[in-house]
C-alpha cells in the first residue's frame, strides 16, 4: 500500500510530534531579532528624549522667556517637516498601527509602518521635547516597535500578519516602560480585539526579549520608583469611587476634545487641518504660554513631576488642570507625539487634589489611584491602566484599588466620549472606501471583519 504523503509539518518517526517547519523557524528568528531590536532602540529614544528634556530645562531656567519662542517656533518647523515628508509620523503613532494591523499586506497602509516613517517619528517626538512639547515617548515607540518588527520579518521573508504589527507595539510599550506584562495586556486591549493562541505566543515571546533587552541594557528599575504602605478598606470604598468617576471623567472629556480637534470627522479637525501653521503656531503659544506661567512644570512628559508626587513631594494644585490644557494644545498641534506620559501626569496632578482628603501617609497611592482612574478615562483600557501603573510603581498591593478605580473609570469615560480614542483616530489613517478589500499576502491574518481581525 502507498504510504501517503506527509504535511508540510512533518511527524517525528514513532513519537506523533511534529517538527517544526522553516518557515516557523524564520518566524522565531524573525521574532527574537526584531524584540531586540526594539529595545534597544527604546533605550536609545528614552535616552534621547531625556537630552532634550536637559537641554530645554537648562536654557528655559537660564531664559525663562525662551519658553515663549521656542515651543511656537519648533511646533512650526516641526509640522511643516511631518506635513512635508512624513504625514503618516503625526499624531500618537498607536493609531497607525491599529490602522495597519486591521488590514496587514494592504499597500496603502504600508507607510504607517515603514522605517523612514519610524525615524521621522523619534527624531520630532525628541525635537519636541526640546521645544517643550507636552508629549510622552511610548506611543511613538509603538510605531517604531511595529516598524522594526515588520522590517525584520520582511528581511527574513516572512509573510506579514496582524500578529507582527500587535507584536512590534506591545514590545514596544514593554521597552519604554520597562513593564512586561503591560506590553501584554496593551496588545490586548488595544491593538487587537481579539486573535489566535499562536499570535499570543507571537506577542508574548516578543515582549518579554525586548523587555529583558531593555532591562539589560538599563538596569532593573521601577518607572515612577516604588510605592509602600497600604490603603484601608474604608478609604478605598471612598477613594476609588471618586477617582474613577471623576477621573475617568475628566480623562473622556480629553478624549472628547481631542476627537473633536483631530479626529476623523471631528467638529473643528477640519478647520485645524486646513491650517496647518496657523494651528502649529497657535498652539505653540498655548503651550509656550503655559509653560512659562507655571515655571517650565507643564513641559515635556511630566515624568519628573509625576515621579516627585508618587513620593510624596508637593505640588501646586493647578498642576493637574495646567497639563491637561498643555497636552490637549500639543496634541491639537498635529506635530508628533504621545500622550501616555502627558496623561499619566495629569492623573497625577489629579490625584493630587484628592490627597486633602485622607490621612498624609495615604498620599501617594491616592495619587496612583487619581492616576488610575484619569488615565483609564482616556485610553479605555483598564487592564493595560492597571498593570502599568502597579508594574511602574512596583506596588502590586494596590492591584485592587487599582482594578476598582480603573472599571469605574472606564464607565465614566465612556459616558462623557463612547469612542475609543485610539481605535477612533485609527480612522484617520483608514484607507478609501474602494481601499478597504483586504490584499492579501497569502498569511493567516484575518479578514477586516471577522472576530479576530479587532475591526
Amino acid at each position: 500500500m502507498k504510504r501517503p504523503r506527509l504535511p508540510a509539518r512533518d511527524i517525528l518517526p514513532g513519537m506523533g510530534e511534529e517538527l517544526i517547519s522553516p518557515r516557523d523557524w524564520s518566524r522565531r528568528a524573525a521574532t527574537l531579532l526584531g524584540a531586540v531590536l526594539i529595545g534597544l532602540v527604546a533605550i536609545g529614544f528614552a535616552i534621547a528624549g531625556d537630552q532634550a528634556t536637559s537641554v530645554f530645562d537648562r536654557v528655559t531656567r537660564a531664559h525663562p522667556w525662551a519658553h515663549l519662542v521656542l515651543a511656537p517656533l519648533i511646533f512650526l518647523a516641526i509640522v511643516a517637516i511631518t506635513n512635508r515628508l512624513a504625514p503618516e509620523a503625526r499624531g500618537s503613532g498607536i493609531p497607525q498601527v491599529i490602522a495597519a494591523s486591521r488590514m496587514p499586506g494592504n499597500a496603502a497602509l504600508s507607510g504607517l509602518v515603514a522605517i523612514r516613517t519610524a525615524l521621522f517619528k523619534a527624531a520630532l517626538t525628541v525635537a519636541a521635547l526640546l521645544g517643550g512639547g507636552s508629549v510622552g515617548r511610548e506611543g511613538p515607540t509603538v510605531q517604531l516597535g511595529a516598524a522594526i518588527m515588520v522590517q525584520v520579518h520582511r528581511l527574513f521573508r516572512v509573510p506579514i500578519s496582524a500578529g507582527v504589527y500587535i507584536a512590534g507595539g506591545a514590545a514596544g510599550v514593554a521597552a519604554a516602560f520597562n513593564t512586561p506584562l503591560a506590553g501584554i495586556a496593551f496588545a490586548i486591549e488595544e491593538l487587537a480585539v481579539a486573535y489566535e493562541q499562536r499570535v499570543a505566543v507571537l506577542v508574548m515571546g516578543a515582549v518579554m526579549i525586548s523587555g529583558l533587552t531593555a532591562q539589560g541594557i538599563a538596569g532593573d528599575y521601577v518607572y515612577f520608583g516604588r510605592i509602600g504602605g497600604s490603603l484601608p478598606i474604608v478609604t478605598v470604598l471612598i477613594a476609588a469611587p471618586i477617582a474613577g468617576l471623576a477621573g475617568g471623567a475628566a480623562g473622556g472629556l480629553f478624549a472628547r476634545m481631542v476627537l473633536a480637534l483631530r479626529g476623523p470627522g471631528g467638529r473643528f479637525a477640519a478647520r485645524l487641518k486646513a491650517r496647518p501653521m496657523i494651528t502649529a503656531l497657535v498652539c505653540g503659544l498655548v503651550v509656550g504660554g503655559l509653560g512659562f506661567a507655571t515655571s517650565g512644570a507643564t513641559s515635556g512628559t511630566g515624568y519628573e513631576a509625576t515621579r516627585d508626587l508618587l513620593a510624596g513631594g508637593a505640588s501646586e494644585y493647578w498642576f493637574g488642570p495646567a497639563k491637561f490644557l498643555a497636552a490637549l494644545a500639543t496634541t491639537a498641534s498635529g506635530i508628533p507625539g504621545g500622550i501616555f506620559a502627558p496623561s499619566l501626569a495629569v492623573g497625577a496632578g489629579f490625584g493630587e487634589l484628592l490627597t486633602p482628603l485622607f490621612p498624609p501617609e495615604q498620599a501617594g497611592l491616592i495619587i496612583l489611584i487619581g492616576m488610575g482612574g484619569y488615565f483609564t478615562g482616556v485610553v479605555r483600557a483598564p487592564l493595560t491602566a492597571v498593570i502599568i501603573l502597579s508594574e511602574a510603581t512596583s506596588s502590586t498591593h494596590a492591584i485592587l484599588p487599582l482594578f476598582a478605580t480603573a472599571l469605574i473609570g472606564d464607565w465614566a469615560g465612556s459616558m462623557v466620549c463612547k469612542d475609543r480614542l485610539y481605535h477612533a483616530l485609527a480612522g484617520d489613517f483608514a484607507p478609501a472606501a474602494n481601499g478597504d478589500e483586504r490584499e492579501s499576502n497569502g498569511d493567516e491574518g484575518p479578514p477586516r471583519g471577522s472576530p479576530a481581525s479587532g475591526a
